[in-house]
């Protein structure tokens, strides 16, 4: 039964963190792409600000990688702990990385010089995803 516990948390781990990439890089992508329509030559910062939330499906990746080890027999549970931590975290924080990004790139597009700012906005819920991930090599 701990060994199921354990691969259920490495599969949620992974998936968790790769939907919320693809969700928020869909956000940020289809705002980039109404963008694109009003100033076509801000497509670089598009482009940048769109692919943040990409990050989050690599950290939960690196942190499926580095459990792979672990003795599922007797550390199950606690695998499922760290995949659903690990998961939901970076799923939450790839949407709402998203949704900073889309607002970035909307204010962008009407000619104002917010690129900066908003990857500053952006570096905030970048920063629990990358917490999870440490705190998951941690443990």
């Amino acid at each position: 039964m701990n060994e199921i516990l354990g691969y259920l948390g490495l599969g949620l781990m992974l998936a968790l963190s790769g939907i919320g990439s693809c969700y928020g890089t869909t956000i940020a992508g289809k705002a980039a792409e109404g963008a694109l329509k009003k100033d076509p030559t801000q497509s670089a910062s598009y482009m940048i600000l769109s692919a943040l939330p990409a990050t989050q499906g690599l950290y939960g990746f690196v942190a499926f990688l580095m459990t792979m080890g672990r003795d599922f027999t007797a550390d199950g549970p606690l695998m499922l702990g760290i995949g659903l931590g690990v998961g939901l975290i970076c799923l939450f924080s790839a949407i709402r990385q998203g949704q900073i990004s889309a607002s970035g790139i909307v204010g962008i597009s009407q000619g104002h010089n917010v690129l900066t700012n908003t990857l500053i906005y952006a570096a905030f819920p970048e920063f629990y995803a990358i917490l999870s991930l440490v705190a998951a090599l941690m443990v």
